[in-house]
């Protein structure tokens, strides 16, 4: 009864790590997508990323039921719980970096000029850094490995850094060229939301690193 259980328990964790990588995966085409429907003005690729947020939104959703379902049925205790507890958190972390890629996608319809809007050739770079993170951070949550979670934080300096200076270029093309304002201000918030999904990026990373140590990050520094 006990093996007949344990088997059970680890069939359930086992498929809560398939949907938290299917979950991940979609999240980092979204923002792929979105990228490349903001810099080449495809507005089809723009609603495919916007339609496709509902996916993960209901991924999102059978994750819930499923750790809910193994607390409830397994009561799984200290390095289990831990790892139920994090799939939980990630999967809502997850879905607002997809959140955020719609939003890209949604912005992308209200920007012109894009042969000679300079400032929008600078966001791709930025995107790459955060994609990357979102990449190797579910890397590290597969593998169960805090030193990668750790290099993932590491890496939001750059997302920061970019946001930074992006953000002084396309003020300073606003300024330059009162034509664009409109323009200027939806790639800011595009900006801005690259400059989130680095953040909840890190906060997958934390929550990994929680799972395979039981430590935070920030409580091993101390």
């Amino acid at each position: 009864m006990q093996e007949h259980t344990v088997k059970a328990f680890d069939e359930d964790i086992t498929k809560l790590r398939g949907l938290i990588a299917e979950m991940g995966g979609l999240a980092e085409v979204a923002l792929h997508q979105a990228m490349e429907a903001l810099v080449k003005g495809d507005d089809d690729l723009s609603e495919l990323v916007v339609k496709g947020d509902k996916k993960i939104d209901a991924l999102e959703s059978e994750i819930d039921k499923l750790a809910v379902r193994i607390i409830a049925l397994r009561a799984p205790m200290a390095d289990d719980l831990r790892e139920v507890i994090a799939a939980l958190k990630i999967a809502g972390v997850v879905e607002r970096i997809g959140d955020y890629s719609k939003n890209i996608a949604k912005a992308s319809r209200e920007i012109g000029q894009r042969k000679h809007f300079e400032p929008l050739t600078l966001l791709p770079a930025m995107a790459d850094v955060a994609g990357d993170m979102v990449h190797e951070v579910l890397t590290a949550y597969a593998a169960r490995d805090p030193i990668l979670a750790r290099e993932v934080i590491k890496t939001d300096e750059k997302v920061d850094a970019f946001y930074d200076s992006i953000f002084r270029n396309v003020v300073t093309h606003m300024v330059e060229n009162p034509a664009t304002i409109s323009s200027a201000a939806q790639l800011l918030f595009v900006a801005r939301n690259i400059e989130r999904i680095g953040d909840h990026a890190t906060n997958v990373a934390e929550m990994v690193h929680f799972a395979a140590t039981g430590n935070y990050p920030a409580d091993e520094e101390d």
